[in-house]
C-alpha cells in the first residue's frame, strides 16, 4: 500500500526564500528516488511551504528518510523553519474513482517508432517543450537485435532495435521513442487505420500551440475546429497535425468545461495546469 503525506515547513523571519531553495532542491532529489511516485510543492500566505508526497510503501518512505539529502534537507530546518522541523500528517485515500481493475494504475508510457531519434526529440522539445530522462538503448551501444526481441517484442526477422529514448511532455504519460532498421515498416497510421493513431495534447493557448507546432517543422491539418457533443461548449477546440515523420498529434483545449453523464464512472483525467 502506498504511503502519502502532507508535510508542512513555516520560515522563520527572513528566511522565506531559503526555505523555498531547500524545497526545490529537494523536490528534484525526492522525485529521482526509485521509491517515489510524486511530490508536489505548494506555498501558503506567509511564505509556509506544503509538500505532498507519496511513496510506493512503507519500506520507500524509510528508504527516503534514510537519504543523504533527506536528513541535510532536516538539518537545514533546524536554522529556517519554525520549530526546527516540518509537521507531517499522513493522509488515507478514500471516496477514489475506481476506474481499473485492482492492482493496475494507469498508461505509464506510449511508444512511438521514428526514423530519427535525435531530430525527432528536438521537434517534441521545440513544439511541446518534451524533456529527455534518459535512453532505454544508446545509439552507441550493442543494438538490440536476434531471436529474443523478436519474441519478446513481436518483431519481424532481421529487425533491429539501434536507438530508445525516453521522454516526457508535462503532467502525462512518457514517450518512448524508438529508432529500427533491417524490418519492413509501413507508414504512420491514420485516423481510420486500426490500433493507436494519434496522441492528443491538452494546450492551454491553441493559437500559441499551433505556431509552436507549425514552427517546430509540423503540419496542422484544418481548423481549430469546436469539439463534439459533451464537449462542445464556449472556448473548446482541437486540431489535428503530424509530425515531420508522420505521427499524428491532436492538440485540443476545453476550458468550457465537458457534460460528464451522470453514471459516468469518473471524471475526465485532464493534466494539471
Amino acid at each position: 500500500m502506498t504511503r502519502t503525506m502532507i508535510a508542512r515547513a513555516t520560515p522563520k523571519v527572513g528566511q522565506t526564500e531559503r526555505l523555498a531553495a531547500l524545497v526545490e532542491t529537494l523536490a528534484r532529489q525526492v522525485r529521482r528516488e526509485a521509491g517515489n511516485i510524486r511530490f508536489e510543492a505548494f506555498s501558503e500566505g506567509g511564505g509556509a511551504v506544503l509538500m505532498l508526497e507519496e511513496y510506493r510503501d512503507d519500506a520507500a518512505f524509510e528508504a527516503h528518510l534514510a537519504q543523504p539529502h533527506t536528513k541535510e534537507f532536516n538539518a537545514a530546518l533546524a536554522e529556517v523553519a519554525t520549530g526546527g522541523a516540518s509537521s507531517v500528517t499522513d493522509l488515507a485515500s478514500f471516496a477514489s474513482a475506481q476506474v481499473s481493475a485492482p492492482g493496475i494504475r494507469a498508461v505509464d508510457h506510449a511508444g512511438l517508432t521514428v526514423p530519427d531519434i535525435e531530430a525527432s526529440t528536438r521537434f517534441l522539445s521545440d513544439a511541446f517543450g518534451a524533456v529527455t530522462l534518459y535512453d532505454v538503448l544508446p545509439e552507441d551501444g550493442p543494438d538490440m537485435e536476434g531471436e529474443g526481441p523478436q519474441e519478446e517484442l513481436g518483431l519481424s526477422p532481421d529487425t533491429r532495435i539501434i536507438h530508445m529514448r525516453l521522454v516526457r511532455i508535462g503532467n502525462g504519460p512518457c514517450l518512448e521513442l524508438f529508432r529500427m532498421e533491417g524490418g519492413a515498416q509501413s507508414d504512420p497510421a491514420r485516423l481510420q487505420d486500426l490500433g493507436l493513431t494519434h496522441l492528443g495534447l491538452y494546450v492551454d493557448d491553441i493559437a500559441a500551440a499551433c505556431a509552436a507546432f507549425t514552427a517546430a517543422g509540423g503540419t496542422l491539418l484544418k481548423g481549430p475546429h469546436p469539439l463534439a457533443n459533451n464537449e462542445d461548449k464556449d472556448g473548446n477546440a482541437g486540431i489535428y497535425g503530424r509530425a515531420p515523420w508522420g505521427t499524428l498529434f491532436e492538440l485540443l483545449t476545453y476550458p468550457g468545461g465537458i457534460d460528464l453523464p451522470t453514471d459516468s464512472p469518473a471524471p475526465r483525467w485532464t493534466p494539471q495546469p
